[in-house]
């Protein structure tokens, strides 16, 4: 009888030596992130796209709703903008877009309407290549007369690049004389354009011009001419996630979302005239 209690003593012993080191480094290990639970399709344009990955990282380890990222245009004819990509019904539970455009995908039946949230305000600004001399743009007669000088100006197909092609030039004077030597981009970012030398001066959204390398970033357009965007994000109508699409929106408009809406670039758009 002797022998058999000290036999369990023994056995209990060694257990407890084998588990409480485990027990130690399970108390040391760091707090497990939530366990995807869902996932969501988001296709942004370019003007909202800085934002929305540090956004959707966030949003992912506080959640654990997965993210799928999907990029274009707000408008154009590439197969890549969101149009297009709506029409061919592709994968997608939320679009965030120039609100000129989302309006049109809510008249189209594309997005479900009373969904449609404004998130932020981006300004056109102008950009040259490193290195290159830094034009004057700083009131009307200083732009029109530094676009009258260069050899080749870039605009993008979207939102910026449809006002400086259809009403800015114009209300310059200078239509006849720049588009001539300008070019509308589809798909690519007029800064890549812009940083390969295929272009002296380009045009697009300050947000989309921070990012990239090999620019230099003059500064916005004077207040007279600049052209405020609003991108705005909406649900899909045929997205089967409704309410984790919802939550995802109301996270991006919300004051937690503001530091990085700035970081990029853009403005968060005011809350009292969000729908």
């Amino acid at each position: 009888m002797t022998a058999m209690i000290t036999r369990r003593s023994t056995f209990g012993a060694l257990i407890a030596g084998v588990v409480a080191p485990l027990m130690v480094g399970c108390q040391s290990l760091p707090p497990a992130r939530p366990a995807a639970t869902s996932e969501l399709n988001v296709v942004t344009s370019g003007g909202f796209n800085a934002a929305f990955d540090t956004l959707a990282t966030r949003y992912t380890a506080e959640t654990g709703t997965r993210i799928v990222t999907g990029h274009g245009p707000s408008m154009g004819e590439t197969p890549n903008a969101i149009p297009a990509r709506l029409a061919r019904g592709e994968a997608a539970d939320v679009v965030i877009l120039a609100r000129s455009g989302l309006d049109r995908l809510v008249a189209d039946g594309k997005v479900a309407r009373g969904t449609e949230i404004d998130l932020g305000l981006s300004k056109i600004a102008v950009a040259v290549r490193a290195g290159a001399a830094v034009p004057d743009i700083s009131t009307p007669d200083a732009l029109r007369a530094t676009l009258i000088a260069a050899k080749s100006v870039a605009w993008s197909d979207s939102a910026s690049g449809v006002y400086i092609q259809t009403s800015m030039l114009a209300r310059l004077g200078i239509a006849d004389q720049v588009t001539p030597k300008g070019r509308m981009i589809p798909a690519t970012p007029v800064g890549e354009i812009v940083a390969r030398g295929d272009a002296e001066i380009g045009f697009q959204q300050l947000s989309e011009l921070q990012p990239v390398k090999g620019i230099r970033i003059v500064g916005l357009l004077p207040d007279s001419l600049q052209k405020v965007t609003v991108f705005s994000g909406g649900i899909v109508a045929y997205s089967p996630r409704l309410r984790e699409a919802r939550a995802l929106l109301t996270y991006l408009s919300s004051p937690s979302a503001d530091a990085a809406i700035r970081a990029s670039g853009l403005e968060p758009a005011p809350r009292k005239a969000r729908p």
